[in-house]
């Protein structure tokens, strides 16, 4: 398996510290290979997050998956952010559909310590749903950048108190993963259960929908 993460783009993106620590990649995929990662995505038409066990995907997202839990990956994120991740669990969600709801500015559980962000969209011509990096909790207009989650563009930040962000409400395909590097097993056990709990709800709803 050939790595299709773009390491060398990620081992030189600057990293900004104001707000909070955080870089951004527009290109965080080999261009010959995101492609077929984006066809491979699993098909997501509810809300919220979901484990990977909860989901079906194709053999090219499975080989993107791999590229992600490596050494040279973690290696990158312990030098950018100065902090030891080698050996803390790592978490993956999906998403693939947002709600009017989504998007709302907050900071992450303190149960994380790095999340990444990487966007799985053929491309994006919504002038909403565009992440921001957000100065402040009250302002969705005061931000210091903001990523298009077009094919492939990740986004790393440092779990911090201030670490806001959202996006402006929009409702449609819109498809992520992310990753996070959590402080513990135990937390990790939690975050997995209550997004495995969600999504078993979610086909309970959509069964009791289609009886009817």
């Amino acid at each position: 398996m050939n790595n299709i993460l773009n390491l060398e783009a990620l081992q030189n993106a600057p990293l900004n510290t104001e707000p909070y620590p955080y870089f951004t990649v527009s290109h965080s995929i080999l261009e010959d290979a995101v492609g077929a990662v984006i066809r491979d995505f699993p098909k997501i038409q509810d809300g919220g997050s979901y484990n990977l066990d909860d989901v079906r995907y194709g053999p090219e997202f499975d080989n993107f998956l791999k590229s992600l839990d490596t050494p040279e990956f973690r290696k990158i994120l312990c030098d950018k952010f100065d902090v030891d991740i080698m050996d803390l669990p790592m978490m993956i969600t999906l998403r693939g559909y947002s709600r009017k709801k989504d998007g709302r500015i907050h900071t992450d559980s303190k149960t994380k310590v790095l999340t990444i962000l990487i966007y799985l969209n053929e491309d994006w011509s919504a002038e909403t749903g565009r992440l921001r990096v957000l100065r402040g909790p009250d302002d969705m207009e005061d931000y210091a950048e903001e990523i298009l989650p077009g094919p492939g563009s990740l986004m790393a930040f440092k779990v911090t108190d201030n670490g806001w962000h959202g996006y402006p409400s929009y409702e449609g395909q819109r498809q992520s993963i992310q990753i996070n590097f959590l402080t513990s097993e135990a937390a990790n056990n939690k975050h997995r259960f209550f997004h495995g709990l969600s999504a078993k709800l979610k086909k309970l709803r959509r069964g009791s929908a289609e009886d009817y």
